[in-house]
């Protein structure tokens, strides 16, 4: 039985990608075969871009993690990268036609199997696309799936949401994920790091952002947005925008602290956070 195609929150846009190649559980095989010239070169402009502006905006984790997906001029196939993230940490990317549903998401999470797009944007939309593709997915996602905490803790987020979808709570939880995995940014220490010059301080580890030209900037350096400590119930009170710029970004110390604070049952945590009410994305506390 054919699988539902899924849209972007509210959005009328017809979904992109073709969803009768995919199984009950949203996942296909990459097909590999339909990329063209164009396709590779869009993938192929697009990681150069990004990767020069890396230094000073990224954190460190990520940048020794990126030449781990293999090869830059062309799109990788995903068995190769398979090969060397399931001995770093045990993870493998598995192919999705687009976007998919909650539960088959937090499935493949919690089963250390996270889901990539296969198709690539047109060249008129190098510069800013609202659905993830696979440029977003590979170069935003995975590098830091072969960091040993932070993939540890994207597991737990995904056994988290089967608790969530079953208690009526994924949206809040999908907050918790859009400004950690998504939009976080993390607080170096400070001090330079082994092998170059550069020094700690904010640096952006959320795949919305490292692959984006426009917001790794933005998110890191301009004062316009808010950037508050993470705390769980602030994240899951504070909406988010999907078509501009965060107002609010949340800041951690490292990745042990985002696994730390998924320890605890949030069963208690959803109950106050309904009691609480939504807060605007720009929303300003003390």
């Amino acid at each position: 039985m054919a699988v539902e195609p899924v849209v972007y929150g509210a959005s009328d846009r017809p979904p992109r990608g073709d969803y009768s190649r995919a199984g009950a559980d949203y996942t296909c095989a990459q097909n590999y075969a339909a990329y063209t010239p164009a396709d590779h070169d869009t993938y192929r402009r697009l990681y150069e871009r990004q990767a020069a502006l890396l230094p000073g905006l990224a954190c460190d984790a990520f940048i020794d993690a990126l030449p781990s997906l293999g090869v830059k001029d062309r799109i990788p196939r995903f068995e190769e990268i398979n090969e060397r993230l399931h001995r770093a940490t045990g993870w493998e990317i598995v192919t999705v036609p687009g976007l998919i549903p909650e539960l088959p998401f937090f499935t493949l999470l919690a089963d250390r199997k996270f889901p990539v797009t296969d198709w690539i944007r047109t060249p008129e939309e190098f510069d800013y696309i609202v659905e993830p593709d696979v440029f977003h997915d590979l170069f935003g996602h995975v590098p830091l799936l072969f960091d040993p905490v932070f993939a540890d803790y994207v597991q737990r987020y995904g056994q988290g949401g089967l608790k969530a979808h079953a208690l009526g709570a994924g949206e809040l939880l999908s907050r918790l994920y859009w400004y950690t995995i998504e939009f976080g940014l993390i607080r170096q220490k400070d001090g330079p790091r082994a092998g170059s010059g550069a020094h700690g301080g904010l640096r952006a580890y959320g795949a919305g952002i490292l692959s984006s030209a426009g917001e790794l900037q933005y998110a890191v350096q301009n004062p316009a947005p808010a950037r508050v400590p993470l705390q769980l119930e602030r994240a899951m009170r504070t909406r988010y925008k999907i078509d501009s710029y965060q107002q609010t970004y949340f800041v951690i110390d490292d990745f042990q602290q985002l696994f730390d604070l998924t320890a605890p049952d949030f069963a208690p945590l959803y109950a106050r956070v309904r009691g609480l009410g939504e807060l605007a994305a720009d929303a300003a506390m003390p």
